[in-house]
């Protein structure tokens, strides 16, 4: 990675020390793009930016919601790199499986809080510290549970939902400069996703039309695409990477 010519571009992206962010950062780090990472485990995140490459990673350690960190990240991007042209608002949380009937209030509060509230919050800072002056995308990952009901995932796929419609708002007042869209993935194979799958990974992948679950590198690819020039026409989109489950809709 480290032999690819620079871009002169930059990304921030959110929860990335494993899993879909980190596939993203890798996609843009093989691109040429300097990263800053975000992810609350310090100890993960220096070993993200160490795999990555350090010469071109920084990792900022906190919570997403955490309203000092947001400003430490987009300022720690802004001292390193000297820009911010894309931010990808990954981080999120699934604390709770259950019926929405017998939720807890505190924890929906807390889902609400770190998917959605917190991605306005860097979408925010990122247009205060560069891109109202300079352009760029944001990229917000949301979920097919946001677009279809999710059993037992019910507040998590709110939340995603939420985050479609924050994809819609901002892409209308962020353009021209900037553009906004979201990627709604199903199943990737990550330790956030692995109670859907574990231990029968087979007969999960068996629904999807092409026959696998994701991997973090299908929607690294897809982010890469959204924060591209091939997609300068393209804003306020969810697009959809789902392996085609969606396509066995009403199917009996």
């Amino acid at each position: 990675m480290t032999s690819v010519e620079l871009s002169g571009r930059v990304a921030l992206v959110t929860g990335a020390s494993r899993g879909i962010g980190y596939g993203v950062a890798e996609a843009f780090v093989a691109r040429g793009d300097r990263v800053a990472i975000t992810g609350r485990n310090e100890d993960a995140l220096k070993e993200a930016v160490d795999r990555l490459g350090a010469d071109r990673v920084v990792g900022i350690a906190g919570k997403a919601h955490d309203l000092d960190h947001q400003a430490e990240a987009v300022e720690r991007t802004m001292a390193a790199f000297g820009r911010l042209d894309f931010l990808v608002n990954n981080a999120g949380t699934n604390p709770v499986f259950g019926p929405m009937a017998d939720l807890d209030l505190n924890v929906a509060r807390k889902v609400f809080e770190t998917n959605v509230v917190s991605a306005l919050g860097f979408a925010q800072k990122t247009w205060h510290a560069w891109q109202k002056e300079n352009g760029g995308a944001i990229v917000n990952i949301a979920s097919v549970a946001g677009i279809a009901p999710s059993p037992f995932i019910g507040a998590y796929g709110v939340s995603k939902a939420a985050m479609i419609n924050l994809t819609q708002q901002l892409a209308h007042e962020f353009a021209p400069r900037v553009r906004v869209n979201a990627i709604a993935p199903a199943v990737v194979k990550t330790k956030f996703a692995q109670a859907l799958y574990e231990g029968r990974e087979e007969e999960a992948a068996a629904s999807y039309p092409l026959g696998r679950l994701g991997v973090p590198s299908d929607i690294g690819g897809a982010a890469a695409f959204l924060t591209s020039e091939q997609s300068d026409w393209v804003t306020g989109q969810t697009l959809v990477v789902d392996g085609g489950i969606f396509l066995n809709a009403g199917v009996g």
